[in-house]
């Protein structure tokens, strides 16, 4: 491959039985990227021999980094694993379906150079499911507040964006609204779309969009109520506890004109006990949000006091990213004690 041994760029490869792409791949990366970067294949639990492929491809490309899970535990948990062992101060995320090209993750990366922290690419081509795509898009840009038109293609972002968020299983979609989130500078360039050679869509069952609308609400909570949950809880309880005392007072009024309505006792009794149980929420809220708060400040100054020489930091970063990709890995496949296995 002739790649630098500092690399300026690492690209992550998660593949999950993509045996027929790895040699292709491989081949149009070494071609097509610059001699400052490096490729780290994460082997995501396949049982076609894909790991066995790339390990072979070593001997032909001696700075390839191979990676490999025991058993399938998603793309999420392939990026945090490659991030653990990843050298570049920028990474890209290249699916191993040779669906995107090289050249678009160079140009994302020169875009980092002109002071962006994450590029999201825009699909150009044909590809399947483009209305149900379209849909979600639209969804995370109101729900976000987002100005890019796709959340989910080649994204291309500083080491620092992901090591700043919380990636829980399947959310490697919302890279892009939880850095956002977090202030740092997003962008999006075209980028082209090819149509699958080889092997089969990973990710095209119907279940898979039911799963992506709930964590896109799932995020949504994460990024709004869990900021202030109070404000949100509070005031939904407030509205119910009003009702239900303007309720009670018309039971009384009626009550006194004579006209008893049993079933108004019921809904005021309803009312009070659901406000109170959303001002118990917002407490309960509260009370996690400042938890929240305190392990950030915890990490915050744990990672000040290990700046230092840049070599330190990056170890630093590298041993934090390793062990919260084996802590990810434990908590998905609950029971497996070595999910990661590596050759560097």
């Amino acid at each position: 491959m002739g790649f630098s041994a500092r690399p300026e760029l690492s690209v992550i490869v998660p593949a999950f039985n993509e045996v027929e792409n790895v040699e292709p791949l491989l081949a149009e990366l070494s071609a097509k990227l610059d001699r400052n970067c490096e490729v780290i294949v994460v082997d995501d639990g396949s049982t076609d021999g894909t790991y066995e492929a790339a390990l072979r491809l070593r001997e032909k490309h001696p700075l390839l980094k191979t990676l490999r899970h025991r058993t399938n535990q998603g793309k999420t948990a392939a990026i945090v694993s490659g991030m653990a062992v990843a050298s570049g101060r920028f990474i890209s995320v290249l699916d191993a379906d040779l669906q995107f090209m090289p050249e678009d993750v160079m140009a994302q990366a020169a875009k980092l150079r002109e002071g962006y922290d994450l590029v999201t690419g825009r699909k150009q081509g044909k590809y399947e499911k483009r209305l149900v795509s379209s849909i979600y898009n639209s969804m995370a840009r109101m729900m976000f507040g987002l100005k890019v038109h796709d959340i989910n293609a080649l994204k291309t972002f500083r080491r620092e964006v992901l090591e700043g968020v919380s990636l829980r299983r399947d959310w490697h979609r919302y890279i892009v609204p939880l850095a956002a989130s977090r202030g740092f500078r997003v962008t999006e360039i075209p980028v082209t779309l090819r149509p699958r050679r080889f092997g089969k869509a990973k990710y095209s069952g119907r279940l898979r969009i039911f799963i992506g609308f709930f964590d896109l609400i799932a995020v949504s909570f994460q990024l709004t109520f869990m900021r202030k949950p109070m404000l949100y809880f509070g005031i939904l309880g407030t509205v119910t506890l009003g009702a239900g005392f303007v309720v009670g007072a018309i039971a009384v009024i009626l009550r006194l004109l004579g006209h008893g309505f049993r079933p108004l006792l019921y809904l005021v009794m309803l009312l009070v006990l659901a406000g109170l149980v959303l001002f118990a929420a917002g407490f309960l809220g509260e009370s996690l949000a400042g938890l929240n708060d305190r392990l950030e400040r915890i990490e915050r100054l744990l990672r000040t006091r290990h700046e230092g020489p840049d070599e330190v930091r990056k170890q630093g970063a590298r041993d934090m990213m390793r062990t919260e990709g084996k802590a990810l890995a434990e908590r998905m496949q609950p029971g497996t004690r070595e999910d990661v296995e590596g050759a560097d």
